[in-house]
């Protein structure tokens, strides 16, 4: 993956230019080898780029990220999604993401997935769709919970950007892996218990939420949506 192990560099120059720091909560580790679906918290445009360089950086595993099919539209992003393998996944058709995604597993990767689907407004744990527990299930793999915490004051969904040397800390935390069993629902609850779990100790272990911030949750006294009130700004994602 020439293409992939290029923009990581990339990416870490960037960091190095921005300021931006990585930091690991906690003394989880991904598995050396071996497949399992990696779970991932959605606060972000890019929550990926920093949880992809902490996987590679500290556990040493290459994430195999689901994407957005309409991402590919973009000659630039397409290129990219096919240079680091990206699974594109077609909402309107996602059996073949999905068998694609399972595959990959068996074959021992790591596969990077979103089960709230789309971005949280209010960053919190939204609810989620089955399909992460399912690929678990079927491929016989784990599902590892996992937070990226601070990337909402980058790129966050309708808020201006802020890319420049800000300076800012994005926290890591993958909590323990669980094992594939039950129904892909009771899969599911689990996973979703597991992750509020870990987004309030990375929450905690984060530092100060000022009050009135906007990438503050309102359970936190910030000024980002309450849960409810996201839902109403995505009324058809929800």
């Amino acid at each position: 993956m020439v293409i992939y192990a290029s923009l990581i560099s990339i990416l870490r120059l960037f960091n190095l230019v921005t300021g931006h720091r990585i930091i690991r909560y906690g003394d989880h580790r991904l598995p050396t080898t071996g497949g399992a679906v990696l779970a991932i918290n959605h606060t972000s445009y890019v929550d990926f780029t920093y949880i992809g360089l902490d996987a590679k950086r500290r556990d040493g595993r290459l994430i195999r990220f689901m994407g957005k099919i309409e991402l590919r539209k973009n000659p630039i992003i397409r290129w990219l999604m096919w240079g680091c393998k990206v699974i594109p996944v077609d909402r309107s058709a996602g059996a073949g993401a999905y068998r694609a995604a399972v595959d990959e597993l068996r074959k021992g990767e790591i596969v990077g997935i979103y089960p709230e689907a789309t971005i949280s407004r209010s960053y919190e744990i939204k609810t989620m769709k089955t399909g992460a527990a399912r690929m678990a299930l079927e491929a016989g793999v784990p599902i590892i919970p996992s937070i990226v915490w601070g990337s909402q004051r980058i790129a966050p969904k309708g808020h201006p950007h802020n890319l420049g040397r800000t300076k800012t800390p994005v926290l890591i935390a993958v909590g323990e892996p669980i094992p594939p069993t039950g129904t892909a629902d009771e899969l599911t609850a689990l996973l979703r218990a597991a992750m509020v779990a870990l987004l309030h100790e990375a929450q905690e272990a984060y530092g100060p939420h000022p009050a009135g911030e906007v990438w503050v949750p309102a359970r936190l006294g910030g000024s980002a949506p309450t849960v409810a009130e996201a839902a109403a700004m995505d009324p058809t994602r929800n």
